[in-house]
């Protein structure tokens, strides 16, 4: 029984039949989207490879049933970046070395976006790891992703005091 539902993929509204009402998020992302940055991972919601961005929320994509996100706005690793332009959070990664084999790096960095979005990182490494737990790394690159974390957060808000600054004065 195949079912259509609406989602905007990284900023593109698309209608995508659904062949089957058990695909994951994941599986609808990597096979009929051809979007392969999510990973499949434990494929039990355990180890955050799969992470993306729907709604503006954090989710494990390998958990979520496609059907079940008609509407929805999903963002993955490949709609972040704006053109050549890295995300903060991309930069910082790359400035710490928060990646080693980079299986996990999708899923991390939209761990890390979701989080500081979601105002959860705060400025406290051990409040960072812990909002980031949900993200394993096989190679241990903790410390780095800790570090790009807090340094991204800090870049995301100075933009948007800049953003804002800009604005009210436009406005007067």
């Amino acid at each position: 029984m195949s079912v259509d539902i609406v989602l905007t993929v990284n900023g593109t509204r698309r209608t995508i039949p659904i062949p089957d009402p058990r695909t994951t998020l994941l599986d609808l992302l990597r096979e009929g989207l051809h979007l392969t940055g999510a990973k499949k991972g434990c494929d039990r919601g355990q180890c955050g490879a799969c992470t993306v961005l729907v709604d503006g929320r954090r989710i494990n994509s390998c958990l979520a049933l496609a059907v079940s996100l008609d509407g929805a706005e999903v963002l993955t690793i490949e709609g972040l970046a704006e053109g050549d332009h890295l995300h903060p959070v991309q930069e910082a990664f790359i400035a710490h070395d928060g990646f080693q084999c980079g299986f996990c790096t999708p899923g991390q960095i939209m761990s890390a976006v979701g989080l500081i979005r979601e105002a959860q990182a705060g400025n406290d490494p051990e409040r960072v790891r812990e909002a980031m737990s949900g993200n394993l790394c096989r190679c241990g690159a903790y410390a780095g992703i800790t570090e790009a974390v807090l340094e991204a957060q800090g870049a995301m808000s100075q933009h948007t005091i800049r953003d804002s600054a800009t604005r009210q004065g436009e406005a007067a």
